[in-house]
């Protein structure tokens, strides 16, 4: 967390959060600790922090087991990192959502995320994508994340008890959006949204890192 954070700007602050906490089974390590290219040793973490800054937010946490807010929810996918979020910040007037693994992203297309949002007082992503998300702290999405997790978590009771295995599958953030009023923008740039969950990706992005 920032040394800067002070919980009273919430109130009239948007909040940033990394999204940290998952499994990263398909990448077979920490995507969070991935150093983003050979001539810096700057961590997608620590890159994903400093482009919420740069956005112009003064307000920073990290989502995850092993950061600032640990999962309430095991296993509750993004939707179950908000809520974890929420919950600890509850006075956060907004959230601008970032997962980890987003090595070409912008401070300036954040920046139009959390513009558009605060002017429309809408959830706002980029159509095809639904994060990054500039995320409205609202009735709409309180309503959705208390009814969703309440099925997730009976859904899984209910798998544990008929074979004893509980299989998991947490809310999705394009479930999360069909509830809640939301903009989709064009983005001006595919590329930013390239997304790294596989060994293959990451090549693929230090091979343009490095070119």
């Amino acid at each position: 967390m920032l040394n800067s954070f002070n919980p009273a700007l919430l109130q009239s602050e948007c909040l940033g959060v990394v999204l940290a906490g998952g499994l990263s089974s398909r990448m077979g390590q920490d995507k969070a600790k991935l150093v983003r290219d050979k001539n810096s040793t700057m961590s997608m973490l620590s890159f994903s922090k400093r482009l919420l800054k740069e956005s112009g937010l003064n307000n920073i946490v990290v989502s995850g087991d092993n950061y600032d807010v640990p999962d309430t929810v095991s296993e509750g996918g993004p939707v179950g990192g908000i809520l974890s979020i929420l919950t600890k910040f509850p006075q956060a007037k907004s959230l601008l959502i970032l997962p980890v693994d987003l090595p070409f992203m912008t401070a300036k297309a954040l920046t139009n995320l959390r513009l558009k949002g605060e002017l429309s007082q809408k959830a706002v992503y980029f159509e095809g994508h639904n994060i990054p998300l500039y995320l409205p702290n609202n009735s709409y999405v309180e309503l959705f994340l208390s009814q969703a997790i309440n099925t997730f978590n009976n859904t899984a009771e209910r798998n544990l008890v008929s074979d004893g295995k509980n299989k998991k599958s947490g809310p999705s953030i394009k479930a999360l959006l069909k509830h809640v009023p939301n903009i989709a923008l064009q983005s001006s740039d595919e590329n930013i949204l390239f997304n790294t969950n596989t060994p293959e990706q990451w090549q693929q992005a230090t091979q343009k890192f490095n070119s």
